[in-house]
């Protein structure tokens, strides 16, 4: 009587290297999406929100009835008076 096992060596040899390879697919995916939405959400943050300067800042904060009248005369002597000279 022959000893044919049916190829069940080719299996256990085969079978660890597909889950190895299938669980490094599943983490490599993973990290890949985590890592490609976080960086598009800065992305997208930056080119929506251009930086404002304080000046445009207490102008938007005035023009929207946020402050009043006193208010940003005074606050804008403020920020000229802190304003860096130029050399």
């Amino acid at each position: 009587m022959m000893y044919w096992d049916g190829g069940g060596w080719a299996w256990m040899t085969f079978m660890p290297l597909l889950w190895i390879l299938l669980i490094g697919l599943v983490v490599w995916t993973v990290v890949r999406l985590t890592q490609s939405s976080s960086s598009r959400d800065v992305d997208a943050d930056r080119r929506r929100t251009p930086e404002e300067t304080p000046e445009e800042i207490l102008d938007r904060r005035f023009a929207s009835g946020e402050i009043d009248a006193a208010t940003y005369t005074e606050a804008r002597r403020k920020l000229a008076d802190h304003r860096p000279r130029s050399r």
